[in-house]
């Protein structure tokens, strides 16, 4: 079992910035991939970015060039820092971790509005 915590959604202005931070406990040692999703009202759960236990990583056309994940080597925490936010990020943004299993943090609410 996997526990994840997600924090550091909020209220953004457009052309600003948030970092979201997930934080992993209970069998960590078996994460392989870690990553976030978003899902905006109305729509269905979209993929944004994960990392590998290699480090490898893999973002969605839309976030490219704007938002950066990373993770930390003990695989306990991975993190998004999002610049450049647009109105069309307001979602409910998600971490999910990949074992043998998939889990979801409850997610947290990013809104970018003026």
């Amino acid at each position: 079992q996997v526990q994840l915590v997600e924090s550091g959604g909020g209220l953004v202005q457009p052309g600003g910035s948030l970092r979201l931070t997930c934080a992993a406990s209970g069998e960590t040692w078996a994460i392989r991939d870690m990553a976030w999703y978003r899902q905006a009202p109305g729509a269905q759960r979209e993929f944004v970015a994960d990392i590998s236990s290699a480090g490898e990583k893999n973002y969605a056309d839309f976030v490219k060039g704007r938002f950066t994940i990373s993770g930390d080597r003990a695989k306990t925490t991975v993190s998004l820092q999002m610049n450049s936010l647009k109105p069309d990020d307001t979602a409910v943004y998600y971490c999910n971790v990949r074992t043998v299993l998939s889990y979801w943090g409850q997610g947290t609410q990013v809104t970018v509005s003026s």
